[in-house]
């Protein structure tokens, strides 16, 4: 029996995690439940001991840590300057000497390898400027999710570019990472990430930052949306896990250095794996889900942030599907309809990518989907932390051309693209 269609175009290109990728993030220091009732907290202590040394051992000690610093970050002085001012009323030190400050503020950070494990899972839309993509291609940006220390998940960005003769590039990423400031909102609960100083989207990182994504920011599905007045905005959808729940967030990317992370509510917003339409539909906005874990749904609503109900509109049919499906990324809009990629989960957990096309008019309405999967786990590309998966947050079409990349084994990250055409013929 036949495990797929085999009509991909597979490409040699193959991203893998790479350890030596830091950013500078937070270090949290704050006393454990249960030892928090003392009479000076445990950032009071550490201050106390840093100010207990010598002027001379406070510089010896500061050149030190820049030293090792400034050759992997860069602006890393305003990055520990502005640490110290997120903890100096807290930790009890608003009047210290300059040096201080910097060693304070350093004690309070580190470096995170936010790669180090598994680079996956990635999701592409298309640049903006395409001034300098190859004749006949396309440049793009990728969102890709990055496994580090404790099986931390952290988002970071590709840029790249596809032409026919070429295939799949992917540019080198930068060797630095640029340590965010973190705004948040009291008032709407956003949060605002400004990677200042950061020259492309490679040095951008987006990590854990709130109770909800503690332990991690996971699989995020990129989208480019339209507003009916024409106006592009970059959204993405992601999974934000606590620990001990799953839900979706919404993030916004003005040029890649400024990000903005808002929570979803509603029951639909309290699952994983939900994608935006690219557009309106009906004047509202539309998404795609997969509430129960099983079937594969469709949601209106009319705000962003705010999603309930929803109707199941695919449910699992084939033998590579049976235990359920779901969407690998945003509805695409082509010529007939809205093509959706959907993953399906089936015997000894293998994960498959296939495809499935709604009326673009009425996306309730299923004209076709695939009945052997279009990406299977193939035996050199199915080893790794999770056997047997192959998975995609989204794909772009070029030129009646699928360029899609996916994830492999939640390890590493691959890329494959088939004509629209013979995609398309594989639909019943």
């Amino acid at each position: 029996m036949k495990h797929g269609t085999d009509i991909m175009n597979h490409s040699d290109l193959i991203l893998r995690p790479d350890p030596a990728r830091t950013v500078l993030r937070p270090f949290d220091v704050s006393d454990p439940a249960g030892f928090d009732t003392q009479q000076h907290s445990r950032p009071q202590r550490i201050v106390a001991r840093i100010l207990s040394l010598d002027a001379d051992m406070v510089k010896s000690e500061l050149a030190r840590v820049m030293d090792g610093l400034v050759q992997r970050h860069r602006d890393v002085d305003a990055a520990i300057l502005r640490r110290y001012e997120d903890v100096k009323v807290a930790a009890g030190c608003v009047d210290v000497e300059p040096d201080q400050a910097r060693l304070i503020g350093a004690y309070f950070l580190e470096e995170y390898a936010f790669e180090a494990a598994a680079l996956f899972n990635p999701s592409m839309i298309r640049l903006e400027d395409q001034s300098d993509a190859p004749e006949g291609g396309v440049r793009f940006v990728m969102a890709l999710r990055g496994i580090g220390e404790g099986h931390l998940s952290s988002v970071t960005f590709r840029v790249g570019s596809w032409d026919p003769e070429g295939g799949f590039r992917v540019d080198p990423p930068s060797e630095f990472a640029v340590a965010p400031r973190i705004e948040a909102d009291e008032g709407d609960g956003a949060v605002r990430i400004l990677c200042e100083g950061s020259q492309n989207p490679s040095e951008t990182i987006l990590f854990p930052v709130t109770e909800a994504q503690q332990r991690g920011i996971e699989d995020m599905r990129l989208v480019q949306f339209v507003e009916d007045d024409g106006t592009v905005r970059h959204l993405g959808t992601y999974t934000a896990f606590s620990g001990m729940d799953a839900r979706c967030e919404l993030v916004e990317a003005f040029d890649f250095r400024r990000l903005t992370m808002c929570k979803m509510t509603g029951e639909a917003a309290s699952r994983k794996g939900m994608a935006l339409f690219p557009r309106r539909v009906d004047g509202q906005f539309a998404m795609l889900g997969r509430q129960d874990n099983e079937n594969l749904w469709l949601l209106r609503s009319d705000s962003l942030t705010h999603w309930e109900g929803g109707e199941r509109i695919l449910m699992p049919k084939y033998f590579w599907e049976f235990v359920q499906i779901g969407n690998c990324g945003s509805p695409i809009e082509i010529d007939e309809g809205w093509l959706v990629l959907t993953h399906g989960v089936g015997s000894v957990r293998n994960y498959c990518i296939g495809a499935a096309l709604l009326d673009r008019d009425d996306p309730r309405k299923v004209l076709g989907r695939m009945a052997l999967p279009l990406v299977h786990p193939s035996p050199k590309e199915r080893d790794g932390y999770v056997p047997n998966v192959v998975y995609s947050c989204g794909g772009i079409v070029h030129n009646r051309r699928l360029l899609l990349p996916y994830g492999v084994a939640d390890n590493f990250a691959a890329f494959a693209d088939v004509a629209l055409d013979d995609l398309i013929a594989e639909l019943r």
